[in-house]
Order: structure tokens, then C-alpha cells, then sequence
């Protein structure tokens, strides 16, 4: 398979009319729809935005190559497009960009379009290429192009093979030699670019480089020990993480996939000069976040927290919608229906792994691998003991940091030992020391505390209901997917867990759909206030919306913060009041309009949902300033 072959002629935009960075992906994202390449346009967008709050695909030189891997893509494509003005799109050297490239990639896509993907974000780090870019005029030129580079980059790996087959001679002169590893979260695009910007730099400054990527392909080119042994420097461009351990001992430099990119030779020149610490496999915590900064502890914990609940998410999504179907096949067929008694196992099958999951993952983020272990045998002891979604926390963190302080304990031992302390003092002393930890004191100290809360929670009086459930809600809106957001649907997904009652779940439920949906309808009735751009991403924003994606509303809150947060709050705290108001209960943690029947009041919960939405959408339209007043500013 060519670059041609996805690279297609009928989605080529030669003359881009779009002057804003949500504009241009609007007006690529249509074009996808238009040619069948996407099913749905709002999912696909969805999975773009994602990976732009990651980092920006402004790469930089005039270059910007937005991408999604997602359920929303029927088959593999490229859209080209090409803007002589140029538009801002924060783009990593602060420089507008002419040059777009959408990719648009099936979730289960093989091997060869990933590979086909690859080459073309390859091609691009060519100056001289991308200069023949801006200069062509219609799609067969741009076709013509890629058809001419591709051939010739052949022809080029062709020969450097049969040059590498070839004997070295005697005489000639040791090189530096650099290995790297690149990566970034999709995998698609910034690995391969970052491989060879390395690459080329490296050839031009006469060092010599292998370089792993970690693409959405798997691994590829992996290193081998005698390569690792015989490395100047480790170079590990990557937003993602990657296996660490092996590089023990080596001088690494870890930086963002964007360095990779555009500092190539920063990075081989630190990495050659062995300027870069020496990694200590026994003494460091590993993060997923590529950097030689060290992040705060405030920062530091929430990234474990998070890693720890994303990874349990699928289980409470996945199980509570099976737990709360099967709630109705019981109330339609009876306590002895197979449907409910089937469902009902399956999701408490799942639900059964909520906090053994939860803690493993917040181990694991803290000391890696051997965190694993402890982490969820402490959960599992949580559970045992009944300290509920509280004690798996702290089970995770105790064992996380166990594990980082029985490597330091361990670093003494010969080096002869340290297979041993993999395979067996990790493991047994992690275990031991968490699980004694959790069973005579964490155990019985936060059952008391769990107990105590939910017995708070289920004897609150309806006012004081009502004002938690604001405060869930509005905090739902107020970073729309950050650590506030995070921290009230966490407590939500933990009074669930313990409990299985939804009332916290609806409140914040409703807070998270607000702030898409009220933008949305927004943009509809006051559109003298919003851009035409605003005014069709308003659109795709009511359908966020009613998914329970707060994230949508993410773009309208960075260019105006003040209006649009505000606004939300405001809708999303009455919602989140009158759920509890209400007593409206939803045993489902997600799904948005689309697991509403699975409420016990769903009349309840949309009335409150449109009061909520009402109000912040009014408020937000008589508060923003026409378009001519925001010119005129």
C-alpha cells in the first residue's frame, strides 16, 4: 500500500477557508463526513480534541497533523489541506501553519495502514519537501509529490542496507553512538516523525543512532542488550510510558515526543556528551510523563489517582450498566428470571475487581511493575475488611510507595542477587508489609471511617442533600475534565461502589452534561454572539452533551473562561441540586441521555437536566458580547 492510496484527491482542501484551529479541523472533519471516510462526526472529533488537550499537533515549520484512532472511522484516510495565510493553531514553535494532514484511522486498523501512516509523517520533517507542498496548486501535484518522495526514499533505504551489508573497513574511525526510544499516545504520527528527525540529525552530525518506536503498531526496531550496552546516551522522546529497567545505568535524557522533533539536536548532542543523570532503576519512581522535571507532589499524586481510576472505569462502566439492566429485567420478569440473574452475575463479576483494580494501578503508577502485586492485594483486603473505595486508596499509595522504599532498602544487595529481587524479595516482602499494613490497622481504621460516611450520607436531610449535590455538580463544571471534575465524579463512582446507590451519580451526571449542552443551545438562539465556526461546533456540542462528555465545551471555555465557566457552574449546581431534591437515583456511572431509562425518576432527571441547561445557556447568551462588540474590543 502506497501513501496514495489513502492520501485521497476528493478530500484535498487547496484553498482552506477556516482562520481559527477549531475552524480547520471543522472544515477537514466535513470533509471526511461528506466522502464516507466517518460515521459519525461529533465521535471522531471527539478522539481529535483528546489528543490536541495532550499537546498540540502544530508541529511546527507551518505543519500541523491533527489525528484520531477511533470507533467513528469506516476506513483509513488522509485529508490534505493547504492555507496560503495561515492560521494560529498553537503550534509548538508559536508560528502560524500552512500545511494540514488529518488522519483518520480505524480502531482495529492493521498493520499496513499504521505503516503506510508512518511514512507519510516521515516524508514531512523534509524542509525541502514541504516547501514543494505550499508550492503546489491541485491534488495530482500533491499526489505527484508524495508519489516522487516515497520512490525516492526507497531507493535510499535500499541502499543504505546493502551499505550496511557491506564490510567495515579496518581503518575507519569509531562514531558516537545514541540510541533513543520515541513515543506518543496515539502512536500514530509524532513517533515516526520524532524517529526520523532523529535520524537525520544524527546523519548530519556524523553520530551514529538506533531508534525504537513504540507506535500503535507495537514496538518496533526494538533495542537489543548489546546496543543498550554499547550507547553513548539514551534518548527517550516519549509522551507515554515505555520500559524503563533495561536502561539501568545508562546516562537517559527523557523528554516530551515534541523535543524529538524539533530539538533532534539538543538531544543527541546531551545524549553523546552523556549529559543527561544516570538512571537508577532501584531508587526511581517511573512516570508515564516523559520529562526531566519532577512534577510537584500535588501533581505527582493526582497522576496516580488518575492512573488508578482510568484504569478501573471500564470495570464500574461496564458492570453498573449491566447491574442496573438487569434491575429491570427483575422489576419486568421476576427474581428468578435467568436474564437478571445472568446480568446480574456478569456485572458483579466485574464490579467484584473495582478496587483491587483501582489500587493496582495507583501502585504501579508510583513503582512500576512490582507495585502491581501489593497494590491489588491491598485492595482486595480493603474489600475484605469493608473500608470500601477510601481504603483501596490508601492501599494503593502505601503499597506504591512501599515498593519504592523496599528498592532503596534492596540497593545494597550484590549485583548478583538482583534477579532474585524481582522474582522473589519484591514480591513477598511487598506483599507482606502492605498486607500486614491493611489487615490490623488501615482495615479496621477506615471501615470505621466508611461506615461513619455512609451512614452521614444516607441520614442527610434534604437540604443538606440538596447543597452536596450542588456542590457535586458545579464542580463538574469548573475545569470540565480536570483534577475538580475528576475529584467529584471519583467520590461519586466511590459512595456507588460501596453502596450502589446512583443519587450522587445523577447530580453529577447532569453537572457534566451541562455545560456541552447549555453552549450548544447557546449558540442556536443568540448566534449575533458566536463565530460561524462557534456557532457549527455548538452543534456537535449538544450531542456531548447528551453523551455526558463535558469535554466538548473545553474550546468555548479557553477563549472566553470567565463567561463560559461561569455560566456552566451556575446551570450545572442547580441541576446537581435538584437531582437530590428530587431523590432522583441513576445506577449507571456514564452513558449521559442514553442510560436515562435506567433511572428511577428519569421524567425527574431531564427536568432537572433543562432547568440546568436553561439557565446556563441564557445566562451565558445575555452575558457574551456580540461579535461586533468582541471586534470593536
Amino acid at each position: 500500500m502506497k501513501i496514495n492510496d489513502i492520501l485521497l484527491k476528493e478530500l484535498m482542501i487547496m484553498d482552506l477557508q477556516a482562520t481559527t484551529k477549531e475552524g480547520v479541523i471543522d472544515e477537514m472533519i466535513a470533509g471526511l463526513s461528506t466522502n464516507g471516510i466517518i460515521n459519525d462526526a461529533a465521535v471522531y472529533k471527539e478522539g481529535i480534541m483528546k489528543r490536541e488537550s495532550q499537546t498540540s499537533t502544530g508541529l511546527g515549520d507551518g505543519i500541523a497533523m491533527p489525528h484520531a484512532k477511533n470507533k467513528a472511522v469506516i476506513k483509513p484516510a488522509v485529508v490534505f489541506a493547504k492555507s496560503a495565510a495561515g492560521v494560529d493553531y498553537a503550534s509548538l514553535d508559536g508560528q502560524p501553519a500552512h500545511l494540514f494532514f488529518m488522519i483518520a484511522a480505524p480502531e482495529g486498523a492493521n498493520n499496513v495502514h499504521l505503516e503506510v501512516l508512518a511514512s507519510l509523517s516521515r516524508l514531512l520533517i523534509n524542509p525541502d519537501f514541504t516547501a514543494s507542498l505550499k508550492k503546489a496548486q491541485t491534488p495530482e501535484e500533491v499526489q505527484g509529490l508524495f508519489a516522487a518522495a516515497e520512490a525516492a526514499r526507497e531507493a535510499k533505504e535500499q541502499a543504505e542496507a546493502a551499505a550496511k551489508a557491506a564490510p567495515v573497513a579496518a581503518t575507519e574511525t569509531k562514531r558516537p553512538f545514541v540510541i533513543a526510544v520515541t513515543a506518543c499516545p496515539t502512536g500514530i504520527a509524532h513517533t515516526y516523525m520524532a524517529e526520523d528527525s532523529l535520524k537525520l540529525m544524527a546523519e548530519k552530525m556524523g553520530v551514529d543512532i538506533r531508534v525504537e518506536t513504540n507506535g500503535s503498531d507495537g514496538v518496533k526496531n526494538a533495542l537489543t542488550a548489546d546496543e543498550i550496552r554499547r550507547a553513548d546516551g539514551v534518548i527517550v522522546a516519549a509522551d507515554k510510558k515505555v520500559e524503563m529497567a533495561r536502561f539501568n545505568g545508562k546516562h537517559v535524557l527523557q523528554r516530551p515526543v515534541s523535543d524529538g522533533i524539533n530539538k533532534a539536536e539538543e538531544l543527541i548532542t546531551k545524549a553523546m556528551r552523556q549529559e543527561a543523570p544516570i538512571l537508577n532503576v532501584e531508587g526511581d519512581i517511573f512516570s508515564a510523563s516523559a520529562s526531566d522535571e519532577n512534577p510537584s507532589i500535588i501533581g505527582r499524586v493526582y497522576k496516580d489517582l488518575m492512573n488508578g481510576i482510568s484504569h478501573m472505569l471500564p470495570f464500574v462502566v461496564g458492570g453498573g450498566i449491566l447491574i442496573a439492566i438487569s434491575f429491570l429485567f427483575e422489576t419486568s420478569f421476576g427474581a428468578d428470571s435467568p436474564l437478571f440473574i445472568s446480568f446480574m452475575a456478569i456485572g458483579g463479576a466485574a464490579f467484584s475487581f473495582l478496587i483491587p483494580i483501582l489500587a493496582g494501578y495507583i501502585a504501579m503508577s508510583i513503582a512500576d511493575r512490582p507495585g502491581l502485586l501489593p497494590g491489588m492485594a491491598g485492595g482486595y483486603l480493603a474489600v475484605q475488611a469493608n473500608a470500601g473505595f477510601l481504603g483501596g486508596l490508601i492501599a494503593g499509595f502505601l503499597a506504591g510507595y512501599i515498593m519504592v522504599y523496599l528498592k532503596k532498602a534492596f540497593k545494597g544487595l550484590p549485583r548478583t542477587l538482583d534477579g532474585m529481587k524481582t522474582i522473589l524479595l519484591y514480591p513477598v516482602f511487598g506483599l507482606l508489609i502492605t498486607g500486614l499494613l491493611m489487615y490490623f490497622l488501615v482495615g479496621p481504621v477506615f471501615s470505621t471511617i466508611n461506615t461513619a460516611m455512609i451512614t452521614f450520607l444516607e441520614n442527610l436531610g434534604t437540604g443538606n442533600a440538596v447543597l452536596l449535590g450542588a456542590v457535586l455538580g458545579g464542580m463538574m463544571a469548573i475545569d470540565m475534565g480536570g483534577p475538580f471534575n475528576k475529584a467529584a465524579y471519583a467520590f461519586s463512582i466511590g459512595i456507588f461502589t460501596d453502596t450502589g446507590d446512583g443519587s450522587l451519580m445523577a447530580a453529577v451526571m447532569a453537572g457534566g452534561m451541562i455545560p456541552p449542552l447549555a453552549i450548544g443551545i447557546a449558540t442556536l438562539i443568540f448566534k449575533n454572539k458566536f463565530t460561524d465556526i462557534e456557532q457549527k461546533s455548538g452543534l456537535s456540542n449538544i450531542l456531548l452533551g447528551l453523551s455526558f462528555i463535558t469535554e466538548g465545551a473545553i474550546p468555548f471555555a479557553a477563549a472566553d473562561p470567565m463567561r463560559v465557566i461561569g455560566s456552566s457552574i451556575v446551570g450545572s449546581a442547580i441541576a446537581g441540586g435538584l437531582t437530590q431534591l428530587w431523590a432522583v437515583s441513576i445506577p449507571a456511572p456514564h452513558g449521559g441521555l442514553f442510560v436515562i431509562t435506567l433511572a428511577n425518576r428519569p421524567l425527574m432527571f431531564l427536568l432537572a437536566l433543562l432547568i440546568g441547561t436553561a439557565v446556563s445557556a441564557l445566562m451565558l447568551g445575555l452575558w457574551k458580547k456580540t461579535q461586533t462588540q468582541e471586534v470593536a474590543k
